[in-house]
Order: structure tokens, then C-alpha cells, then sequence
């Protein structure tokens, strides 16, 4: 449609100003608070499309901002930007999604995917979608059902899918149940209730400082049909 095709030619709200601004921050970040360890980032090409797909954790979507930063600045070769996909909902959220696009996130659509693809560049996909970042405490480390999206892209276009595992992020909310009622009010699926939130208010919303484990692992082939 006419919205999408002209969100392919701004690149989707992608700054690179805004990025450089906010790069102290993810920095800190990962470095500082969360310490994140990583391993196999030379498994991810290069150069040329390819898919990345993980868990998918934390209440909040913190984790696709550390993968991303990972590959942008500590791969220690060519900078590759990732494009997490995110859920139509945030489209609704106004400063969220240019927030968002101004990092390199992009709608979750196909035609979008598609598009990234042919670019030859690094799609984010979390095939459990929202329901992975909404899973209470007790099923951490348990992954729901998911979404083949990730595999008909890979046949699609030829590219490798690099799958990822992100240790660390389920413990940031410690998720003891889910406000929908609180979530229509902001216009999001839900709101994540946990020990510390809403009881002690904005201080309830901070994420705790877990240590992240961040590893992808090596793939070969191309999924086929």
C-alpha cells in the first residue's frame, strides 16, 4: 500500500543521527548493567541477507535492542544494522514507533521482510511474537508456540537463518501476571504486573540488572521447500 511503499523509501524512519546519540545509552547497557557476554558473532554473514531468529523475553523488548547492538558494535567487522520486526500494535504508539524506527525497527509485515531481503540486509524476527515477551515467570525459558514466518522468508529469498538464544532477559520482570486493562488504556496487549510494579510505581518499571548471555549459533543451509 501507498503507507508502505513510502516507509521503503525513508528506509522505514531509520536515523542515523539519533542512533549515534543514543548509542551511550545501549552502551552502558550492555556493557555496564546488564553485562552481556556474547559468542558466535561470526556466524552472522558479512555481508548479504540473512535472518536472525530467537526467544523472545523480558515483558518489555530489551532484547532486540542488545542483539542489535551486539551485531552494530561489537562484531569487529563491517557495521551491519539489524531490523527488528515489532508487533502492529507499537503503530499505534505514536513516540514508541518513531523511537523504534529511528533504531531500524521495521512494521512486521512480509512485504516489508521481503523488501529488507533484496537490500540484503538483517531482519529480526522473534518467531513467538508478543506472546514470548509476556510469558509470566514461572514458563522462563520455555518456548511458545511460534510462527514458520521466518522459514517461508528463508525459502523465499535463499538466505541463511541464524538462530540465536538470549539468557538473562526473562529475570529483568519477574512477570507474576498481565493488566489487558491497563494495556487498552495505553493502547498495548497488556501491561506486565511483577513484585515491584505497580506496588512501588515508576521506580516498579526500572528492569532489574541481570547478566545476559547472548549466543548464535553456526547455520549451513538454507531452509528449503
Amino acid at each position: 500500500d501507498e503507507a508502505l511503499a513510502a516507509g521503503a523509501g525513508e528506509d522505514y524512519g531509520l536515523d542515523g543521527v539519533f542512533r549515534e546519540r543514543t548509542a551511550p545509552l545501549f552502551r552502558f547497557l550492555f556493557e555496564k548493567y546488564w553485562r552481556v557476554g556474547v559468542t558466535g558473532l561470526d556466524n552472522v554473514p558479512e555481508t548479504g541477507g540473512a535472518i536472525l531468529i530467537g526467544n523472545h523475553s523480558g515483558g518489555l523488548p530489551f532484547d532486540a535492542t542488545m542483539v542489535a547492538y551486539a551485531l552494530s558494535e561489537c562484531a569487529g567487522g563491517p557495521l551491519r544494522i539489524v531490523r527488528p520486526l515489532y508487533d502492529r500494535f507499537v503503530e499505534g504508539l505514536g513516540p514508541v514507533r518513531d523511537m523504534y524506527r529511528k533504531l531500524g525497527a521495521v512494521p512486521a509485515r512480509y512485504a516489508v521482510a521481503d523488501e529488507l531481503l533484496e537490500r540484503g540486509e538483517l531482519p529480526l524476527i522473534f518467531p513467538e511474537g508478543m506472546f514470548g515477551v509476556a510469558k509470566l515467570y514461572e514458563d522462563r525459558y520455555q518456548v511458545g508456540s511460534f510462527s514458520t514466518s521466518a522459514a517461508r522468508l528463508s525459502c523465499r529469498h535463499r538466505v541463511p537463518i541464524i538462530p540465536f538464544a538470549v539468557v538473562g532477559a526473562e529475570e529483568i520482570y519477574p512477570m507474576i501476571g498481565r493488566s489487558s486493562v491497563l494495556g487498552k488504556l495505553l493502547g498495548a496487549p497488556y501491561v506486565p504486573i511483577t513484585p515491584f510494579f505497580p506496588t512501588f510505581g515508576l521506580l516498579g518499571t526500572v528492569p532489574l540488572p541481570t547478566k545476559w548471555t547472548i549466543v548464535r549459533y553456526r547455520v549451513t543451509a538454507v531452509a528449503s521447500n
